[in-house]
């Protein structure tokens, strides 16, 4: 085991500088736009721009991959985000920022992909789950430890984005000097929305629904803290507390998700979590010391908001053939993408209504929609047989993740072996005919 993680520890390093610095980005930006009276709805639009320009990443950087390289691309794109927030701390603008976001947003999409697909590279069936764990840790910590940057570099200042920008250049240093060989080019995604409707209509509603509940949160969940008057250790370790209560709740939701109709568990985390988010919204918040109670909402607002990604892209996956699930799960990625475009620029205007936790209504409507339709669906279309559904995997917040995330993960194998046999029985099929042929000129 020890051997497989040796070549690929500077990609894990990479990774978390990487993830480090994103963590001080998606808590700093926020709440500095908090701080310098940028409007609610300038704030929303700021966050789509993330939205769009990651989406925007998936599609684009597999190209520029295939044209400089994995090195050179890798190295570029991380330049550019350590160049997108310093330029970020020297003009301090919504409109500026907005370009910025959507500069960063495509920088970390492709980053992220050419990452995993290194790692990749380097891991062996055997060992695809254990490595792919490691990664998702990695992952999480790293933005978590992001987050309290804050607590000691104040947001009104420029030392944060410095230390951002250095994060993001530490990322170049463990892939610029690996010996690790470049990958294959990348996966390039295909959007078939008419198809992934065909195969789950309930799977493409619910992740768009679902990016705009990560949307929301991951752009709002700061200027909550900071319209409420929380102090930055305290948004810190809300927002870090999101994380913690989404990844304790992924396995169990998976496994229960494996041994009953998925919708059942679509249905159970959009209404009670709709409930659980309602509440929070209007619950009272001691800005000097929110207290155990708040904390574990927070925690429990996260256990409501990543976790059904996974659930509806293996719900997809449940009705399509082994071979498409990279496909599949792709192309719900993007829709996931353009979810997360509407989330704050919805939330932007909820808040207008209705203050700091009109966030809160907006994740609870949404989720109580994945619900209803969800719901609605059963009565539509039965669950497919227990043998042909597939085993649930579980993923980092979806704010980590790319097309590439599929091709790394533990059900990439199985993919690969349905291709590779059904393209094994197509030329078996084409043989046959020209043997047949054969005998009959004979």
């Amino acid at each position: 085991m020890a051997r497989q993680f040796i070549p690929i520890l500077a990609l894990f390093m990479s990774t978390a500088f990487l993830l480090a610095g994103g963590g001080v980005q998606w808590i700093l930006l926020p709440i500095r736009s908090q701080m310098e009276g940028f409007s609610t709805d300038a704030i929303g639009l700021i966050g789509a721009g993330w939205a769009i320009g990651f989406t925007s990443g998936c599609i684009i950087v597999p190209r520029m991959v295939r044209r400089v390289g994995h090195i050179r691309s890798f190295g570029s794109l991380s330049a550019m985000l350590a160049i997108a927030i310093l330029v970020s701390a020297m003009i301090v603008q919504p409109s500026a920022w907005f370009v910025l976001r959507i500069v960063a947003g495509l920088c970390f999409s492709g980053s992220y992909m050419i990452i995993e697909s290194w790692i990749n590279e380097r891991v062996t069936n055997e060992t695809r789950g254990a490595i792919f764990s490691v990664y998702l840790i990695i992952t999480q910590l790293a933005m978590i430890a992001g987050q309290y940057v804050i607590v000691i570099a104040a947001p009104g200042t420029e030392k944060p984005f410095m230390i951002a920008a250095i994060l993001f250049a530490l990322a170049i240093l463990p892939t610029a000097l690996s010996k690790s060989p470049s990958p294959e080019p990348l996966e390039q995604v295909k959007l078939d929305l008419k198809g992934l409707y065909i195969n789950s209509p309930a799977a493409l509603i619910g992740v768009f629904l679902a990016g705009g509940i990560a949307g929301s949160w991951q752009n709002f969940a700061p200027v909550f803290g900071t319209m409420s008057g929380m102090s930055n250790t305290a948004i810190a370790t809300m927002l870090s507390l999101a994380i913690l209560g989404s990844a304790a709740f992924q396995y169990p939701f998976g496994w229960l998700s494996d041994r009953i109709d998925r919708r059942l568990v679509m249905i159970g985390i959009g209404a009670v979590g709709g409930i659980i988010v309602t509440g929070t919204g209007f619950m009272p918040v001691d800005s000097k010391a929110p207290g155990i109670v708040f904390y574990l909402l927070m925690a429990m607002t996260g256990a409501f908001i990543y976790p059904i990604y996974a659930i509806l892209v293996a719900h997809a996956n449940d009705h399509a053939a082994p071979e498409e699930y990279i496909h599949v799960s792709s192309g719900l990625l993007i829709v996931y993408g353009t979810g997360t475009m509407a989330g704050p620029i919805i939330s932007a205007r909820v808040i207008q209504w209705f203050g700091p936790g009109g966030m809160f209504i907006t994740i609870a409507a949404m989720n109580l929609a994945i619900a209803a339709y969800a719901a609605w669906r059963l009565t539509r279309r039965p669950a497919p047989p227990e043998e042909e559904a597939m085993e649930f995997q579980t993923f980092a917040p979806a704010t980590a993740q790319t097309p590439q995330s599929y091709t790394l993960a533990p059900a990439a194998e199985a993919a690969e072996e349905a291709a590779e046999a059904a393209a094994e029985e197509t030329g078996e099929q084409t043989q046959q005919p020209e043997d047949e042929a054969t005998v009959a000129g004979t």
